[in-house]
């Protein structure tokens, strides 16, 4: 059996709306915040904090500008934020080979 470190894992992408919209952004290129919002079936206030939470991670950049003079924020992930991805997908493949299989186990179907 593998040793795993549970504390390995990335505190900020343990949240699932994180990781959405961190696996989102990893398919975007740059996307405003009602594509963000929209994609992670959250609501303006939630995604914003989340948002908020992976600016200050460096895990997303930000960018504000002015569209039709109508405010427009737009985020894209980073080369960090990449990166914690990737790591977070490591260390759950990790865990999932514990138990040397490496798949998650199949419901029993009815009899």
């Amino acid at each position: 059996m593998t040793d795993f470190d549970y504390a390995a894992i990335d505190e900020i992408l343990a949240s699932r709306v994180r990781l959405a919209i961190v696996a989102f952004l990893a398919g975007a290129k740059t996307v405003d915040f009602g594509a963000v919002r929209d994609a992670t079936k959250t609501t303006d206030g939630n995604a914003s904090i989340h948002l908020r939470k992976l600016e200050d991670a460096g895990y997303v950049k930000v960018q504000k500008r002015f569209v039709a003079r109508r405010p427009q924020t737009l985020y894209s992930l980073t080369e960090r934020g990449r990166k914690a991805l990737l790591d977070y997908v490591g260390h759950l493949e990790a865990l999932l080979s514990l138990d040397g299989g490496g798949k998650p186990s199949q419901p029993e179907k009815d009899r």
